[in-house]
């Protein structure tokens, strides 16, 4: 149990991060999306923001620091904007 809630603590700015720019990109952007690209942009935008912090963990030897969150939402924006061109 302890496990699956430090699991899914460590994900949850990642997927956070993922789900605030696919809902706002089509609010800033003249591109109407359906639902199936909504969900393709969350889960490519999930799985960088994971492999960030799964870098930024193995590289510092700890998580949570701001340069690792800082590198997860550069790459979560720039996973965003490929896919929208």
């Amino acid at each position: 149990m302890s496990l699956t809630v430090h699991l899914l603590n460590f994900i949850a700015p990642a997927c956070a991060v993922a789900a605030w720019l696919a809902l706002v990109t089509p609010l800033v952007s003249n591109i109407s999306l359906g639902w199936q690209a909504w969900r393709r942009q969350f889960l490519l935008g999930s799985a960088v923001g994971v492999a960030v912090l799964l870098a930024g963990l193995i590289g510092f030897g700890n998580d949570g620091k701001i340069l690792t969150y800082a590198a997860m939402v550069l790459a979560c924006a720039t996973t965003q904007w490929l896919l929208t061109l």
